[in-house]
């Protein structure tokens, strides 16, 4: 393998306990080290009123350490904070709740040493532990599909320049969703390609309460801005899940016709929407009972959040339609290199 590319190390970080922990396997990787470690704080207000971060945990990388705060506004404009302080050719985006694996800055080199010329980023493999002695939950679900996820800046690199072409993410996207995808599709758009790389990175199912599913709703109005941003047809480009929006909006539309006939004393009418509603609704929590543990405590989170749901999604999709009306991406600035023309073989004139 020839001698690998330099790289800097950018870690986001809303200052959870698990950043130690992503920053302390980082430091325990053996292969070349990175140039440069940027850990970016984006927990809102004034830095000085903030808790320190655990940057001793990166032990002899310390050296090379810096933290940089982005003021609460969100994973795409941190990350932003954090590549445009580096000099190295290579930017490798983690998440703070990843663990990288003992040999991943080896693995890393050698996916960054084999990128082409036109290459113009190389993405992780993430592996998602579940539990073995049950089935996994709806959200543990919901994080294992992350190992199917293209281009996730869970354990994602770029080239620099190729960052500094497309301008970086695009903050507009203030959630942990679609900001990723995005990227990955203007920086394809302009003729990058992006590659899957052999490298390990171990995403575990961080806690979290049994109404997560209803603030994960909020990624509809993302949706609205992907849509705005790349057409219609970005979920197979990307290869993103299409979801249930649909099945949603009808769900939705049964639930509020079903009250606005019984309003107007339409009972027959009002009765065959609300079973409408019912049908949908129970199909709906079903899907997502099915495949858990389906214990008491699972069964009454996915009936009631299976309830709020659709009517939750259509909103945030009609208030992200209507926020993000006019957008247009972000500009680039300059082409990428063009891959070379396969050399066709002389044609013998016939003897």
């Amino acid at each position: 393998m020839s001698t690998p590319p330099a790289y800097a190390v950018v870690v986001p970080t809303l200052g959870r306990p698990c950043l130690e922990r992503c920053l302390a396997a980082l430091a325990g990787s053996v292969g070349p080290a990175p140039r440069e470690v940027a850990v970016v704080d984006d927990r809102p207000g004034p830095r000085g009123g903030l808790s320190p971060l655990p940057l001793d945990a990166l032990g002899e990388l310390r050296g090379v350490a810096r933290a940089a705060h982005s003021g609460g506004r969100g994973p795409a404009a941190a990350r932003n904070t954090g590549w445009l302080t580096v000099t190295t050719p290579w930017v490798v985006f983690l998440d703070d709740d990843v663990r990288v694996t003992p040999a991943w800055r080896a693995d890393l080199a050698r996916d960054l040493a084999r990128a082409e010329p036109w290459t113009g980023g190389v993405q992780g493999v993430l592996d998602v532990p579940l539990p073995t002695d049950r089935r996994p939950t709806d959200w543990e679900r919901g994080t294992a599909g992350l190992a199917r996820a293209r281009w996730a800046t869970a354990d994602m690199a770029y080239r620099t320049s190729v960052l500094d072409a497309v301008g970086g993410f695009d903050e507009r996207f203030p959630r942990a969703f679609r900001e990723d995808a995005d990227l990955a599709l203007r920086v394809m758009a302009v003729g990058w390609r992006l590659e899957r790389g052999t490298r390990v990175t171990r995403h575990p199912v961080r806690p979290s309460g049994l109404l997560v599913s209803l603030r994960q709703q909020a990624g509809n109005a993302d949706d609205a801005l992907m849509v705005r941003l790349h057409g219609r047809d970005w979920w197979g480009r990307a290869e993103a899940p299409r979801g249930r929006l649909r099945r949603h909006a009808l769900i939705t539309a049964a639930g509020a016709g079903a009250a606005a006939l019984a309003l107007a004393r339409r009972p027959a009418l009002g009765a065959a929407a609300a079973l409408g509603w019912a049908a949908g609704t129970a199909e709906f929590a079903w899907a997502r009972i099915a495949p858990g543990p389906r214990t008491p405590r699972e069964v009454t989170a996915m009936v009631a959040t299976s309830v709020a749901i659709p009517p939750l999604a259509v909103w945030h999709r009609l208030r992200g339609t209507l926020r993000h009306r006019g957008r247009r991406p972000l500009p680039g600035r300059f082409p990428p290199p063009v891959p070379p023309e396969p050399v066709a073989a002389p044609v013998r004139p016939p003897a």
